[in-house]
Order: structure tokens, then sequence, then C-alpha cells
């Protein structure tokens, strides 16, 4: 059974989540970039009969609030870290940007026992570069959303192998014909890709706040698996050996044939119960 509940960050927004289980230890599933916890669900409830499962809405997304004039890192930490209080989980796994806030809250809460980071999308050395969101903004404010999430896929290097080898025009046809797709079969209650548009920028806000910061890493006292798909970008690779050679504590684990979407929900190209096996084995030999 999946229940909704809130908690109230520091500056007051509230953080909506589902809880799954009810049993074991609490884990936070934390997501990432175009996606609401929704994206994730299938990960939880491959994990549920494990632990207790807590997935939120980060600011700004599906139930939660708004992500407000102050947004940055700090407030996604402070969101995680009220949810972590409220709960009592010692365990947290993030997805893509949502790995980058999991680390962080590490170095903010060291009480937290291990975190799961799935290939957060480090920019070392200008690897993930995000002067893109100049002209992503400038679409999206024009009101041509297919062009800007053309704009954000090829920035950050996301989706079919052949997207860079296509013509714009032709791109942004497939990705009109996606949404319209997708506003045909969208769950009830969760927003779609042009709903999620605008929070792309929260997400390229994290990325270029934490750009170069490979040393503050080394603090972090959690146990950590490092996460990630042999088939995912080069640069998302490379984040991951660079944070291992950083960590203090850590372990890599690759999962072959798989990519960036694989802790997504199948329908969106997820292998959710193969990465939860993954979790499953790390866990229990953390305490």
């Amino acid at each position: 059974m999946i229940t909704l509940d809130r908690v109230t960050s520091q500056d007051g927004t509230e953080i909506a989540y589902r809880c799954l289980g009810g049993d074991g230890p609490g884990l936070v599933l934390l997501h990432g970039a175009m996606q609401t916890g929704h994206g994730n669900i299938e990960l939880a409830e491959a994990l549920s009969g494990a632990f207790t499962c807590y997935v939120p809405d980060r600011r700004g997304r599906g139930r939660s609030g708004p992500a407000g004039p102050r947004y940055g890192l700090a407030r996604e930490v402070e969101d995680l870290s009220a949810l972590l209080a409220a709960t009592g989980a010692e365990h947290v796994m993030g997805v893509s940007s949502g790995a980058i806030i999991a680390l962080r809250t590490a170095l903010a809460r060291p009480e937290l026992r291990t975190v799961i980071a799935f290939e957060p999308p480090l920019d070392l050395d200008g690897s993930n570069p995000t002067g893109w969101l100049e002209r992503f903004d400038r679409e999206l404010a024009a009101g041509r959303v297919p062009a800007a999430l053309v704009t954000g896929m090829r920035g950050t290097r996301m989706g079919p192998a052949f997207l860079g080898l296509l013509p714009r025009p032709l791109l942004e046809a497939m990705t009109t014909a996606m949404l319209k797709r997708q506003e045909r079969t969208a769950a009830d209650g969760e927003p779609t890709f042009r709903e999620l548009a605008p929070t792309l920028r929260q997400d390229v806000e994290v990325v270029a706040e934490t750009a170069d910061d490979l040393d503050a890493y080394r603090r972090v006292e959690a146990e950590v698996l490092l996460l990630g798909g042999a088939r995912s970008p080069a640069y998302l690779r490379n984040a991951l050996t660079a944070l291992s050679g950083a960590l203090p504590r850590c372990r890599r684990v690759d999962l072959p044939g798989l990519d960036h979407s694989a802790t997504s929900n199948a329908s969106m190209g997820g292998r959710p119960e193969r990465v939860a096996a993954e979790v499953r084995s790390f866990l229990p030999t953390a305490g």
C-alpha cells in the first residue's frame, strides 16, 4: 500500500512524499531531473519488501510546494534533511541531480549511514557545461517547450544515441509528438514533461553550484555505493571514477547494458528490479 504524507522544510515549503513498505529500515529515494517521485515508484515497490521507502517530490514538482525565490542546493539539502528527521530514515538513494543532493546532505548530516549515488552529473573541468541554459530559458519563455527540451537533451547528452545526428526541426517535431502522446496517457495527477520542463533549470543550478568541488566529498562519512549504467554518457561514468577516488568509504558497481534511465519505471525504459537487486545487496553489508 502507498500512503501520502508531507513534511515542512526549514523555509516553510511543504514537501510531499509517498511511503511504501513499513517493516524494514527507512530508505529515501530522491529523484532526478524531469521527474517526480512517481518516476521511481517501481523501484520503491521492488525495495518495499525489505525497506520502508520514502519517495518525495522535490520542491517545485508534483505535490510539493514551489521552488521559491531563494532556490538552490541549500534548500534541497534542507528538504531532504527535514524528511530524514521526520521519518528517522538512515539511508538515501539519490538519482542523477538527486545523487548530488544526497551526497551534500551527507556532509550536513554525518549521522546518515549510507548513500547510494546513481550517476551524479558532476561538472568536473567542464565535463558537464551548463552554458546551454540561456538558450533553454529563451525557448521556454517563448512557449517553445519542445525546442527547449531538445536543447536540454542535447545539453545534458541524454536521450537516444542518434540525438546529435538529426536536424533540430526533426527532433522538435518528434518531441512534440512525444509530448502529445504523454499528455494522453499520463498517470492521473502526475505532471507531464511539458509541465516539468521549467524544473530542469533547478537541476542545472545544482550542477553549476557544485562544479569543480570534488574535494568536498572527501569529508563524507557515510558509506557510499556509486551506481551507474555501462551505457551511460562518458561524463557520468567519469564522475563516478572521480568520486571513487575522493570518497573515503565507497564501492562502485556498473550495470551492464543499462543507461541513465535504469532507475526509472519500466515504461520509461528503466530496469528497476535490476537496480533494486544491487541496493538490497549493498545495504545489509552497511549494517
